[in-house]
Order: structure tokens, then sequence, then C-alpha cells
């Protein structure tokens, strides 16, 4: 025997290490994918993201600003006064608009010389760029709410095109997400407690 010829062995466990490494990469990389898709799927079935196009809501918000919106908001409770909501046009349901909650079904609406009555109730509405230059009456059928954008004199809404169905609600407006310098949670219904309890039993 010769013991100076080295001896070579075949390494026959490292390819079975490194096949076995791959598989693990790929499982795990499998796995975040799964994970991730599943993550979005839940956060978009409880929630929405809008971008603001137009000045009809200022000056509560700005055009261009995004905003999240809980899509759940009111399959726990009821459709507030006051409340800004984003829905599906009527005219055009492929369209996402956003404005502020005025009348609720059963209610008589009334804009006369600048100022909204709900029920007879002066609504004190420190949240509108300018009191609205137009004048009307509106009666909310079952079913259909009366909303306004808080630009009162620059907003296509409620006074224009009637009312909105609940059923085309996607949700409650609930922060400003975009741009940083504007972060904040977007106030609802405390305008309006007087006309809330004018109608409360």
């Amino acid at each position: 025997m010769n013991l100076d010829q080295p001896t070579t062995e075949v390494p026959t466990t490292v390819p079975r290490a490194e096949g076995a490494g791959v598989r693990r990469f790929l499982l795990d990389l499998l796995e975040t994918i799964i994970l991730a898709v599943a993550l979005f799927l839940a956060i978009n079935a409880v929630s929405a993201r809008v971008r603001v196009d137009g000045t009809s809501m200022m000056p509560t918000l700005q055009d261009g600003e995004f905003v999240l919106v809980n899509r759940i908001a009111y399959r726990f409770g009821d459709v507030q006064r006051a409340d800004i909501i984003v829905f599906h046009y009527p005219q055009a349901p492929e369209e996402e608009l956003i404005k502020r909650v005025i009348g609720l079904p059963g209610d008589e609406i009334r804009i006369q010389d600048g100022r909204v009555t709900v029920n007879g109730v002066q609504l004190e509405e420190v949240y509108i760029a300018s009191p609205p230059e137009y004048a009307g009456s509106w009666n909310v059928p079952d079913g259909y709410l009366f909303v306004l954008g808080d630009n009162r004199n620059n907003s296509s809404d409620s006074h224009q095109w009637g009312m909105l169905p609940i059923g085309n609600v996607v949700g409650q407006a609930l922060l400003i997400y975009w741009p940083p310098p504007f972060w904040g949670i977007i106030e609802h219904g405390a305008a309006l407690a007087s006309a809330r309890q004018a109608v409360s039993p």
C-alpha cells in the first residue's frame, strides 16, 4: 500500500445539501407570496384607498390628497349625518365620489338664504367653504341619502343630481394618509349634533 498516494473522497452529500437548500428557499418564497396575497386581499376587503380629485370637499379635503376608506363601517352601524363617505356615482357607477351626508331616509332638507336646515333645524356648518348660493327643498325617501360637498358652490352633489342610493356607499372616509404634511383622522358627525337630536325620539 502506497501511503504517499492521496486518497480522494466523492462529496456525495454536498449536492444533496445544496438541493435541499434550493427547495427550502423556494418553499419560503412561496409561503411569503401566499401570505402577501392573503394580507392584500384581507386589507382590500376592509378598506379602500381613494384619491381626492377636485375641490368639491374643500376646505376639509384638498385636491390630490389620498384617503383611506373603511369599507366595513356600515356593516356594524348606520350612516350618520355629517359622515364623509365614498360612493359609486349613481349616473356613472364606475366613478367614485366623496361627499358629506346631510340627509338620512325620512329627512326634509331645505336650503335657503345660505342656510341648510334638516327637519326644520338649521345646521351649524363650520366645515364649509362658503354658504350655498342656491335654494331648494328635498324629501329623502327610504333607502337613500342626501349628500353635499363642503365646497357648496363648486360641487356636483344631491342638490343637482338627486338622492344617493344607500347601496352605492363604498365606506366611510377614515383618514388622510398622503401627502404626509396633511396626514390626519377625518372628523365626522359632531358638527351636526343638533340635527341628530332634533330627529331623535
